[in-house]
């Protein structure tokens, strides 16, 4: 890119220096606390308390945020901008097309979580989805399926096992090199799970990792939990996801959908009635009155889904699509964003053209999922 491109990088409100919303959660003195609910109640009243007294949390919308991304355009001089997004960011990118539509010259979202995507009321949906797809394919899969002929009733079984009562197992110490005992309720190995499976090389450990958690050894699935908790708590603006999602998402989640969003997922809805709970306190971010309507501008735009995607599936790719009158949805092999030498060149020449309308993405049919990972 930068060899045609100028590239601007804007850290969003909220997220960068003396202006991180941050949340202390988990302490590297208690391993065990980074293996605890991700929203826990305590954690973030006591963090809010400290952040309203330096922050006007109803200030951090992403509505708000894209008219700060206008200003940085009109102060670099720049009259149309080529605007990318991932996961959040596709939504970032869309409530921008819709405020700004007119300094957009193409746009292309990946992972994408349109306005309808209410989080994370879908997440039990897709990571269920995401999970039947793996083992399929494992099942399809002659070394895997040799390897793991049982997984489907093991996954069940290390579930039922772990719902009666949380597990011991060991991890590692990231400072110190010394095992540590720990805990694993079912929640936890049910987010372990959900979130490996955002990515592709993730989602090849998932039959190998059930298979040693069915055996008794859950020490791989709580090096990878407490691994992404760790990382997580230290990087996500916790507060600013809470400022966006306890305006933009929460107040359209009506209580009486939730179970049938869930239905019979093995996530389940601890994480969707958490999070609301945590948002019955935490300040709202101010809206524009038209934020929850379906974004619908004639921006060229490039939408990409991932056939396995944990999170944001191709559904929610095809919805946001259906509101884009000049827009072309591409399905290709793999996770929560898409990536590799055809959707680099797929993007390349978009950029090029400024046009979806002569775009090629035939190249997504050669591309395959690596293989998975068997001991």
């Amino acid at each position: 890119y930068r060899n045609e491109r100028d590239l601007v990088l804007v850290n969003q409100r909220g997220t960068g220096g003396d202006n991180l919303l941050q949340v202390p959660i988990g302490s590297d003195e208690d391993l065990q606390s980074y293996l605890d609910s991700v929203f826990q109640n305590e954690a973030y009243r006591e963090a809010l308390e400290e952040l309203k007294t330096n922050f006007d949390l109803t200030m951090y919308s992403t509505s708000t945020a894209m008219d700060d991304i206008n200003e940085v355009r009109i102060a670099l001089g720049y009259d149309q901008i080529n605007i990318m997004g991932g996961s959040y960011g596709t939504r970032a990118c869309l409530v921008y097309m819709r405020r700004h539509p007119e300094t957009v010259r193409t746009a292309v979202l990946n992972g994408v979580a349109p306005i309808a995507f209410h989080n994370p009321l879908y997440h039990a949906y897709g990571a269920q989805r995401a999970l039947d797809l793996v083992l399929q394919e494992c099942g399809e899969d002659p070394d895997c399926n040799l390897a793991f002929p049982q997984v489907k009733e093991e996954f069940q079984a290390v579930l039922d096992r772990l719902k009666q009562a949380p597990a011991d197992t060991v991890v590692t110490h990231p400072k110190t090199g010394e095992d540590v005992p720990v805990k694993i309720s079912w929640e936890v190995f049910a987010e372990t799970m959900r979130m490996m499976m955002y990515s592709v090389g993730g989602s090849r450990n998932v039959p190998l990792y059930i298979h040693q958690a069915y055996e008794g050894d859950l020490s791989s699935i709580a090096s990878q939990a407490l691994g992404r908790n760790r990382a997580l708590f230290k990087t996500l603006a916790m507060g600013m996801l809470l400022c966006v999602t306890c305006a933009e998402d929460i107040p359209f989640i009506a209580p009486e959908e939730i179970p049938e969003a869930i239905g019979d997922s093995f996530f389940g809805d601890f994480r969707v009635r958490e999070q609301i709970a945590v948002c019955e306190f935490w300040p709202r971010s101010k809206l524009p009155k038209d934020y929850g309507d379906n974004v619908s501008v004639d921006v060229p735009t490039l939408l990409l889904s991932g056939t396995i995607d944990a999170v944001t599936p191709p559904r929610w790719g095809a919805e946001a699509a259906s509101h884009l009158p000049n827009s072309l949805h591409v399905v290709a092999p793999g996770a929560h964003g898409v990536g590799g030498n055809c959707i680099a060149k797929l993007i390349a020449a978009f950029h090029d053209t400024g046009s979806v309308g002569d775009l090629d993405p035939s190249c997504v049919e050669e591309m395959i999922l690596p293989p998975f990972k068997l001991k």
